[in-house]
């Protein structure tokens, strides 16, 4: 029963991972249309019917666009801490009360053998959260959607065997870019998005032998690029002697307009 996981669709525009064994198939986040969520399952050979549940990381809309939609299609419970449901009442339309499930930040949900454990992180939503993936001693960590790594944070993430985190933009490129400067001071704030820099000094600290794989996720269509997430990311890391793939963790991509391959933490 290896825990394994597909980062489903990862940016702006929607995001969506699964998480799953032989026992469950766990959404987190549903940020695209339910249609397109259903497609993106079906490409890593899954049925939309056979999810056991959906986590909400925040009210954000691209992480919850289909959110709704798809519940109510497959009568799936969806998680979230209060704060989150408030908002989500006001943006997703009628959840049955039996699949409404209500889970206080720091607590850890049992989806038949696979553990779920959520924790504060730093964003402007009404109560973000990131998740870890638990089965036996495996562990996969998701940190996405947070302005900073807090110590508490970092402490959360300790010990993973893969890691989904945010390298969201390159500062300069964010800081010539077209937004306005409103939006621009938000995203490199405490409450915004991890940059590509802050990504890696982040990895740095929480770094281990057993950590194998990190894929880079949200990256922002505007202000970063693929190759430059991972550039400046392992950049970083040889600075302080950690060579990615070699003694170091190897970096893998994640994509707004397809899935990964699927990831089995027991062969990472």
């Amino acid at each position: 029963m290896a825990l394994r996981f597909t980062v489903l669709s990862s940016g702006s525009t929607g995001n969506a991972i699964l998480v799953a064994n032989d026992e469950a198939r766990v959404l987190i986040d549903a940020g695209l249309s339910a249609k397109r969520i259903e497609q993106l399952l079906s490409e890593r050979e899954v049925a939309a019917n056979e999810l056991s549940a959906v986590f909400v990381t925040h009210e954000h809309t691209d992480h919850i666009k289909g959110l709704g939609a798809l519940a109510r299609k497959y009568r799936l419970p969806v998680y979230a801490n209060e704060a989150t449901w408030e908002e989500l009442d006001r943006q997703i339309g009628e959840i049955a009360d039996d699949n409404r499930r209500v889970i206080p930040t720091g607590s850890v949900v049992e989806i038949h053998s696979i553990s779920v454990e959520s924790y504060a992180i730093s964003h402007d939503a009404a109560e973000p959260v990131g998740y870890c993936f638990y089965e036996k001693d495996e562990k996969l960590g998701l940190a996405t959607d947070l302005g900073y790594m807090s110590d508490k944070v970092k402490e959360q993430l300790r010990n993973c065997d893969a890691l989904i985190l945010e390298s969201n933009h390159d500062i300069e490129l964010l800081r010539m870019g077209r937004y306005p400067w409103n939006i621009k001071r938000r995203i490199l704030s405490d409450i915004g998005h991890l940059s590509n820099e802050a990504a890696a000094e982040g990895l740095y600290e929480i770094l281990s032998s057993r950590m194998r794989r990190v894929y880079l996720a949200h990256l922002s269509r505007d202000h970063n690029m693929l190759d430059l997430a991972r550039m400046t990311v392992s950049g970083v890391l040889e600075q302080y002697g950690v060579r990615c793939g070699e003694n170091g963790p190897a970096l893998m991509d994640t994509y707004y307009d397809r899935p990964t391959k699927w990831d089995w933490l027991r062969e990472a």
